[in-house]
């Protein structure tokens, strides 16, 4: 008997550790195979995301890192880093090697760290060395870069198997949603952005705390979290994202498009088929994907954005397209063109033939929001799986 039971749970441990969903089962994949190429440049990129995040970690300076670098630290914002983090989470599901989840772990106990330094409890430090510091007591902390950084916490929560390390991950995020909830979540559904200088509702705060909370309800089953997520879906749908509207709203471009439809990415499941809340997230998912054929350059668009230069969401745009494509069968054949962008984004990251210099700034933005993608095309939905 004791035998069987040994059997069983090492069966239910392998279970456990696949993919949310592989390639193979996805309705969108099977439409198109899977590139050759795409799992051998992924795990590419993420070997070194791995030798950055092992890096000695040090506050960003936009003055100095926007321009240079600094290559033997990592220095980069820590929302920027959540990307990476959370692709590499997706490494470590496909290929079971441990390199990948400790860089994660090593980053969320920095994160963590910082943040029980932080006033007011349960800020996040964004490693802006111009912002609030941990300890400090004035200075900016921002709501929008925080949900970020606590999506890739939450990652690493799901894929631990230490128990008391994952109730301390759990916690910082909990600690962040209660800071949140009491003080910058309006009547109106929208989310501020913290302790800044503009008092209302925006866009970005709201997108990335609730997709923040659709992900922790997963987790969690905390019945608040979902209300409000679902409050932040009500304050999204009522925008025309073609128009600048206030309070603080800004019309398409890519990084309002990253950040509010990887909000509706998050969102889809948590919706039901034929509400109003439903039927008014996919009328702007629709705009989405026309406003993706007009920019993308892997399709041809001559769109007025350099992807090396503040628009480097860009490489984040196909990871949105994949999602899209396994919740809403209309948008099957778009995987075909988000392959299109992906590898445009790839060529530009090894233009000069040479692995991406992940040191320089722009280059570790273009490609974390490029593993982003990769990892949804190779591994659908275990970018936002819960644990099991």
């Amino acid at each position: 008997m004791k035998c069987y039971r040994t059997m069983a749970i090492l069966l239910l441990s392998v279970v456990a550790a696949q993919p949310a969903q592989s390639e193979e089962k996805s309705p969108a994949n099977n439409r198109l195979s899977l590139p050759s190429e795409f799992r051998g440049r992924f795990l590419e990129l993420c070997d070194l995301a791995v030798g950055e995040l092992n890096k000695e970690i040090t506050p960003y300076v936009e003055a100095r890192d926007r321009k240079g670098e600094t290559p033997k630290t990592h220095h980069m914002p820590f929302f920027e880093d959540s990307f990476g983090v959370r692709a590499l989470a997706v490494a470590y599901d496909m290929t079971g090697e441990k390199k990948y989840l400790d860089a994660c772990t090593r980053w969320a106990d920095h994160v963590v760290d910082c943040q029980q330094r932080m006033i007011p409890k349960g800020a996040y430090f964004t490693n802006y060395g111009y912002a609030r510091q941990p300890g400090q007591e004035k200075g900016g902390w921002y709501v929008a870069d925080s949900g970020s950084i606590g999506m890739g916490v939450l990652a690493v929560a799901v894929r631990t198997a230490d128990a008391p390390k994952r109730d301390r991950y759990l916690n910082s995020i909990r600690s962040f949603a209660r800071l949140v909830i009491d003080n910058y979540v309006r009547t109106s559904g929208g989310i501020t952005d913290g302790l800044w200088t503009y008092p209302d509702e925006w866009w970005c705060s709201t997108a990335t705390f609730g997709a923040l909370m659709f992900l922790a309800h997963d987790e969690t089953k905390d019945p608040e979290y979902l209300t409000v997520a679902l409050g932040a879906t009500d304050w999204l749908n009522r925008h025309d994202f073609h128009k600048d509207e206030k309070p603080a709203f800004e019309a398409f471009n890519p990084g309002m498009v990253f950040y509010c439809f990887e909000f509706y990415a998050a969102a889809l499941p948590h919706l039901d088929a034929g509400s109003p809340r439903r039927t008014a997230a996919e009328a702007h998912i629709a705009e989405a994907f026309r406003w993706f054929a007009q920019n993308q350059k892997g399709r041809g668009a001559k769109s007025e954005w350099n992807y090396f230069d503040g628009s480097t969401y860009m490489s984040g745009n196909p990871y949105l397209m994949y999602v899209f494509a396994q919740h809403l069968p209309q948008y099957h054949d778009q995987v075909a063109e988000a392959d299109k962008e992906l590898r445009y984004v790839t060529g530009l990251l090894y233009a000069d033939g040479k692995k991406p210099r992940a040191t320089k700034l722009q280059v570790w933005e273009l490609m974390t929001w490029a593993m982003m993608s990769y990892a949804e095309r190779l591994s659908p939905g275990s970018l936002f799986h819960a644990s099991r």
